[in-house]
C-alpha cells in the first residue's frame, strides 16, 4: 500500500519556546494552568484535537520544561536561538518534522500562549487538509489567526522567510490567495498570554 490511500499524518507542532520578556522573564511554557504548566494543556490540545505525532519546540528553561513537564511521547525540540523570535522555532520545528521516522504531510502550528485555542479549533483546521500544499489557518471574526496548517511541499519555502518574530507571516501575506481560512470564532478565543494582565485567562 502506498503512502498516498493512506491517511495523511498532520503533526502537531507547537512553539514554547518564549521567554515571556513582558512577564517579567517566567517562561511562557511553565506558567500554570489549571494546576499544571501550561505547555502540558497545549499539547493535550493538539492531540486531542487529531496530531497523533507532536513536536514541542522549547527555548526560555528548557531544561525546567523538561523536568517539570510531563510531556510523553513527545518529541522535545531545543532551539537554542529562542531569544531570536519565534522564526528560529518555527525553523528548528520544521526541521525536526522533516526528520521524524514517519512522513509527514503536514505540519499544524499552534502557540504555547493561546490556551483559549482548544481541540475543537485544531480539528477544524486540520479536516482543511487536502494535500501536500494545503495551506490553511483559523481565522476570528474573518482575521487569521492560529493554528496554522502547513503542508510539507510549502515548508522549505516557509523555514528561509522564517525570521525575527515574523514567524511565516511573510509568506502567509504573499500566498493569501492560496490559504483556506477556517472559521472558528464560535469555537475559541485567540487571545495571547502576553503581559501580567492577560494573566486573568490562566486558571
Amino acid at each position: 500500500m502506498t503512502h498516498e490511500t493512506e491517511e495523511p499524518l498532520v503533526a502537531g507542532l507547537l512553539l514554547a519556546a518564549g521567554g515571556g520578556r513582558r512577564l517579567g522573564g517566567r517562561p511562557k511554557a511553565l506558567l500554570p494552568h489549571r494546576g499544571r504548566p501550561l505547555v502540558e494543556h497545549a499539547v493535550r490540545v493538539l492531540r486531542e484535537g487529531g496530531c497523533e505525532v507532536v513536536h514541542v519546540v522549547l527555548g526560555a528553561a528548557a531544561d525546567r520544561v523538561r523536568d517539570e513537564a510531563r510531556l510523553p511521547g513527545c518529541v522535545l525540540v531545543d532551539n537554542p536561538d529562542w531569544a531570536e523570535g519565534m522564526g528560529s522555532s518555527l525553523r528548528v520545528g520544521l526541521a525536526s518534522l522533516k526528520a521524524e521516522a514517519l512522513p509527514v504531510d503536514a505540519a499544524l502550528v499552534s502557540l504555547v500562549d493561546q490556551p483559549g485555542i482548544g481541540a475543537a479549533a485544531v480539528a477544524r483546521v486540520l479536516s482543511a487538509y487536502d494535500s501536500r500544499g494545503t495551506l490553511a489557518a483559523a481565522s476570528y471574526d474573518g482575521k487569521r489567526g492560529h493554528p496554522v496548517l502547513f503542508g510539507a511541499d510549502r515548508w522549505a519555502a516557509i523555514a528561509a522567510g522564517a525570521v525575527g518574530d515574523q514567524g511565516a507571516r511573510d509568506y502567509l501575506k504573499a500566498h493569501r490567495d492560496a490559504i483556506t481560512l477556517v472559521d472558528c470564532s464560535d469555537v475559541a478565543e485567540p487571545y495571547d498570554i502576553d503581559t501580567e494582565a492577560d494573566l486573568v485567562h490562566l486558571e
